[in-house]
């Protein structure tokens, strides 16, 4: 199951860790959504999602603040769960001694955060929804086109390194080659990514490991890309019908989510990166409601419209 590393959490927001005896290497997040635990502060722990990272703002601040010791000794083990994984006070708002020493007990890291609480729990949600989405690993290249993702896929040789070598030199984007890591972050949305290992290096057969950004600066790479368009390259079939209007899109499916995809035949003499550039600035037309394929369809079917019209007079 994924998940995230409470220290990793402190680096990415730069929280202040509160209680320092306890250890943080033992808990880890494992859901992206968060909780505010304003109704268990006031002893309504019904449907309480311990196992949630939990939030408190102002309003929770305040009201425990005008808590009686014996009320927060009967809620405060209550809300530190064994199951919680943390407690985020934002806005630099600290917590009283019994709770620090409550947290401490029962092995629960309390954090702070100079954020607001709406500010800080949108970029958590954000953030967590990316890191803990469903992920595969698959074999192919991915590049920013034009500020499109296209994932170029194949068997292994057929091209994929040196038609994104050189889509780098046009200008465009490396995310990842060889592996692409895929996270589903929502319905409609899946995000590409390469493996730390690997970020930023292309293979190439007879040359060896190149490595993009020290080649071709940073503004030849970036770490991650929504998946807007799949290329599967494969070998020419004589025997084979390939589209040739484009009026139907072709899928293929990643995580339950469905994605374009074009299958292009390989043949000497093509040029690859023409073809996926080409393939991905028409893809972004027919997002932005113009369909090359439709508009050629429809000269066609008011060209045999008028020469009927002819033909009858």
């Amino acid at each position: 199951m994924p998940n995230v590393r409470i220290q990793t959490l402190i680096e990415k927001f730069n929280l202040k860790n509160l209680t320092p005896d306890v250890d943080i290497t033992v808990k880890k997040i494992t859901q992206p959504d968060i909780n505010r635990p304003a109704l268990q502060l006031a002893g309504y722990f019904e449907h309480y999602e311990e196992t949630r990272t939990q939030i408190i703002g102002f309003v929770e601040y305040s009201y425990m603040e005008h808590m009686d010791e014996e009320k927060k000794k009967e809620v405060y083990p209550r809300v530190l769960s064994d199951k919680t994984p943390c407690v985020v006070f934002c806005r630099d708002l600290q917590p009283d001694e019994l709770f620090l020493k409550t947290a401490t007990e029962n092995n629960i890291v309390v954090l702070s955060s100079d954020l607001s609480t709406s500010a800080f729990m949108s970029e958590i949600i954000r953030w967590l929804n990316v890191k803990l989405a469903p992920c595969i690993s698959v074999h192919g290249v991915l590049v920013d086109i034009y500020g499109e993702g296209v994932l170029i896929t194949g068997e292994s040789g057929i091209g994929k390194s040196e038609a994104a070598l050189e889509l780098i030199r046009r200008g465009h984007r490396l995310v990842s080659d060889d592996v692409v890591e895929i996270r589903k972050v929502s319905d409609e949305t899946l995000v590409g990514s390469a493996p730390d290992i690997t970020r930023h290096f292309i293979e190439l057969r007879g040359i060896g490991i190149v490595d993009i950004k020290t080649l071709y600066g940073v503004s030849s790479v970036m770490d991650t890309t929504n998946i807007n368009l799949v290329i599967r390259l494969e070998d020419w079939d004589k025997e084979k019908k390939y589209d040739r209007l484009g009026l139907e899109e072709s899928y293929t499916e990643y995580l339950g989510n469905k994605v374009v995809c074009h299958n292009i035949p390989i043949r000497p003499g093509r040029n690859l990166a023409v073809i996926c550039e080409s393939a991905a600035v028409n893809h972004r037309q027919k997002k932005m409601g113009y369909n090359a394929a439709q508009e050629l369809y429809q000269r066609v079917q008011n060209s045999l419209s008028k020469r009927k019209e002819e033909d009858e007079e």
